[in-house]
């Protein structure tokens, strides 16, 4: 069967340590969050670069990369400049008013490029048990709208 093609964001290690987390007895590695799309349930294998250290990154399943060894710069990877240039100004310019790291821009050219309908939290600020939401809802013409929402966070016990 033969199933549409998806994309995710979903977070990767590196094995670099932030500088905080560094006089740590037991190693905190850096996370960063990827976008990958998925055919006929298989993630479709790219490189990354880690946004802290720079070392290039195989992501070869959901939440699993293996180093690129031999590869010590990235520069056939696409920035979000060359992703910008693809956008209809007005998004290109709010999306680096709002300072989204580069899976967001990965994610909105899929939706815009697969016509596809989805809504993206941007930023999410939390106060005790309620968040305020600013999301980005990219429509199948890709044409976006911007939307902000309160949500009650429930935890459960």
């Amino acid at each position: 069967m033969n199933m549409a093609i998806e994309g995710v964001r979903h977070l990767i290690e590196c094995h670099c340590i932030l500088p905080q987390f560094r006089n740590r007895q037991t190693p905190v590695y850096h996370k960063f969050i990827v976008f990958s799309t998925i055919d006929d349930d298989k993630v479709n294998k790219k490189l990354v670069q880690c946004n802290n250290c720079g070392i290039l990154h195989k992501v070869v399943d959901i939440c699993k990369s293996e180093i690129a060894h031999g590869m010590e710069e990235g520069t056939s990877l696409r920035s979000i400049d060359d992703i910008r240039l693809s956008f209809p100004q007005n998004l290109g310019d709010f999306l680096v008013q709002q300072k989204v790291d580069i899976s967001i821009w990965e994610y909105v050219e899929f939706l815009i490029d697969n016509k596809q309908e989805k809504e993206i939290i941007l930023n999410k600020d939390t106060k005790d048990d309620v968040s305020q939401l600013k999301i980005l809802h990219v429509k199948p013409d890709g044409t976006f709208k911007i939307k902000s929402e309160t949500r009650q966070d429930e935890v459960e016990f």
